[in-house]
């Protein structure tokens, strides 16, 4: 399984076997012989490359779920066999850092302090395919809308706001509305990066009758900050930018803010004994059978 999922990683047996540190024949044999145990094709041989058919793609899904839950009860066992009663990895994006992470983390340390806790701020389009692989145990990220073996419950919201530079005509304004901001040029994350974040600030703005003009993509929120200081454009941000405190950029409120939702995601099969008492520092009580919810926050 191990071997197939190198292979399917890089759709190269040479790549593959460099990485599995063993020659090509050896690999080959591997992976014919666990298509003849399936039954199944899992990839179209070619020349130089491979690609992956249907069936395959299904069952890199599933084994790196199975490899991920496999990886996991060994780490347990040797938790278990030094006396020590656990760790948590937990990955979250920058917003989360300014937001519900620092009183999270401050809680489920307190009630749980030998749970060694590994915190590591990524981009949020990684975040979710960082758990499916079993590199995070959980994660805060904006909504990524429904995901294949993730279990994702809402513990945030929060309302954008505008940020210009100082100087900018719209810095002395109060309740900002969508149609203001028609000649504006916008600084915003990649759709790719923030999916759900640049789906609110087209949104916002389509809301006033036109479609944004974005003059610069950046992938940080702390960038884009930056780049309206220098007088570059303006964005649309999460209220807690406002903590940032850069100089010569204003927030102000906008009228009926489009809201943008943190939740915590994880797999629902990691069995990582500390990621429950985690989710239910967050409020979160895991079902025995878990569907994505996002319940409605006050």
């Amino acid at each position: 399984m191990r071997y197939f999922v190198a292979l399917a990683e890089t759709l190269h047996f040479g790549r593959a076997a460099e990485r599995l540190r063993i020659s090509q024949p050896p690999l080959s044999r591997q992976i014919a012989n666990l298509e003849k145990e399936l039954g199944v094709c899992l990839l179209e041989r070619h020349t130089r490359q491979a690609a992956l058919t249907y069936a395959g793609r299904r069952f890199l899904e599933d084994s790196r779920a199975v490899l991920a839950s496999f990886d996991q009860a060994c780490r347990n066992a040797r938790l278990a066999d030094g006396g020590e009663l656990g760790e948590l990895s937990v990955g979250f994006m920058m917003h989360a850092a300014h937001t519900v992470l620092p009183g999270l983390a401050r809680r489920f340390m307190a009630s749980h302090p030998q749970v060694q806790v590994e915190l590591r701020e990524v981009v949020p389009n990684a975040l979710a395919d960082a758990v499916l692989t079993g590199r995070f145990d959980a994660a805060i990220m904006f909504n990524p809308g429904p995901v294949r073996g993730l279990d994702a419950h809402a513990i945030f919201r929060e309302p954008l706001c505008l940020a210009v530079h100082a100087r900018h005509p719209l810095a002395g304004r109060e309740g900002i509305q969508a149609h203001d901001l028609v000649d504006e040029r916008l600084i915003a994350a990649p759709a790719d990066v923030a999916p759900t974040l640049r789906e609110a600030v087209v949104g916002f703005c389509r809301s006033g009758g036109f479609e944004p003009t974005v003059c610069l993509e950046a992938q940080l929120q702390q960038t884009i900050v930056s780049l309206v200081a220098e007088g570059l454009g303006i964005a649309l941000v999460p209220q807690s930018l406002r903590k940032m405190g850069v100089a010569d950029v204003v927030f102000r409120d906008l009228q009926e803010a489009p809201t943008i939702e943190h939740v915590v995601v994880w797999r629902p099969g990691n069995l990582n004994p500390a990621l429950r008492p985690f989710l239910s520092e967050a409020g979160i009580v895991p079902r025995a059978e878990m569907t994505l919810s996002h319940e409605a926050l006050p």
